[in-house]
């Protein structure tokens, strides 16, 4: 009987832990940007930068590539 007691109660001490967890990164805003994930795969993470673009030597590496 005492092991049931200790299990809900470390379980209960679990539970509380995790929703201030939740309720901390609520308020800090972890939750906020629902648009971007939902395109961040469309965007093309090889882009080049411009002032790389101009650059001849880089230019050549990225040919090589």
């Amino acid at each position: 009987m005492s092991a049931i007691i200790i299990l809900i109660s470390v379980s209960l001490t679990v539970a509380v832990i995790f929703l201030i967890a939740f309720i901390w990164s609520v308020r800090s805003g972890q939750y906020e940007d629902k648009y971007t994930p939902s395109v961040r795969m469309l965007f093309d993470d090889n882009e080049i930068p411009e002032d790389l673009k101009n650059d001849k030597s880089v230019s050549k590496k990225i040919k090589k590539l």
